[in-house]
């Protein structure tokens, strides 16, 4: 088998999951990058690390060289490879083989704390979970639609904590909590949002009336972000009816109308489905 065809076939397994080896190859990356979190969770556990420290050592090693080795063939498919490495993805399952190498560069007493922080990106792993979640796509498509509204949204919710933050300040005062605006503020955020810490609370009925009043706005404000997003959602899944999941060999774009022949991002002609 020449080196193209090996290349295309690797492409075919590694990008696409309509072939048996295609899902195969997703299926058994889904396990590993499950079995990886897990392995990085239990090992924080100090009485499980004490016990299985070698076994947690030796299981992170074995994903770290599957993991590179997939990021390798990965690099080695694609046809636009700066693309791919500097894509989220790429980022990711650069950032997931990182910390176990740089465990052998950080050693000794003083780069301990160092050493801890690096360990923990392993978690970042359970990014690429996203790969196999077709909705996380079409969710993604809704939130960047949605944004404008939500930025107008979020700039309306500013104002209106900011307002009420600044009269809890003058209807309550210091000698009740509300030393400053904006800890007022930061009140006013806690009540709009239904949290209610309780750290700070009006004593004046006054005040008790402006919070009351602060409280009903947060359940009709948090349902308006929801609508917006489930409105988008449900435009995207529309439009997904018409469009297909090829992916292009050059860019790794996959949001393809059925009769695309070629790729709308970078022109690159796209495979037969």
């Amino acid at each position: 088998m020449s080196s193209k065809k090996l290349k295309e076939r690797l492409y075919i397994i590694i990008f696409e999951a309509d072939t048996w080896w295609g899902k195969f190859f997703d299926v058994a990356l889904l396990v590993l990058i499950l079995l990886s979190v897990v392995t990085v969770s239990l090992e924080s556990v100090k009485s499980l690390n004490a016990e299985y420290g070698v076994l947690f050592d030796t299981l992170e090693w074995i994903f770290t060289v599957l993991f590179t080795v997939e990021y390798v063939l990965r690099l080695y498919v694609s046809s636009n490879r700066t693309r791919y490495a500097f894509s989220f993805f790429g980022i990711i399952d650069l950032i997931s083989t990182l910390p176990t190498y740089l465990a052998l560069i950080f050693t000794g007493a003083h780069s301990l704390i160092v050493l801890r922080s690096f360990r923990l990106l392993r978690v970042f792993r359970i990014f690429k979970l996203a790969r196999f979640i077709g909705e996380a796509s079409q969710l993604r498509r809704a939130l960047k639609a949605s944004r404008p509204k939500i930025i107008v949204f979020i700039t309306a919710v500013s104002i209106i904590v900011i307002i009420m933050g600044t009269l809890m300040y003058i209807i309550e005062g210091g000698k009740n909590g509300f030393t400053s605006i904006p800890r007022s503020v930061y009140w006013a955020i806690v009540t709009l949002t239904t949290v209610g810490y309780g750290d700070i609370a009006p004593v004046t009925v006054l005040g008790q009336g402006v919070a009351a009043l602060i409280m009903i706005m947060g359940y009709a404000i948090i349902a308006v972000p929801t609508g917006i997003v489930t409105a988008e959602l449900g435009m995207t899944m529309s439009q997904d009816k018409n469009s297909t999941d090829r992916i292009c060999s050059n860019c790794n774009f996959a949001d393809h109308d059925n009769d695309a022949k070629y790729c709308k991002i970078c022109g690159e002609e796209l495979p037969e489905d």
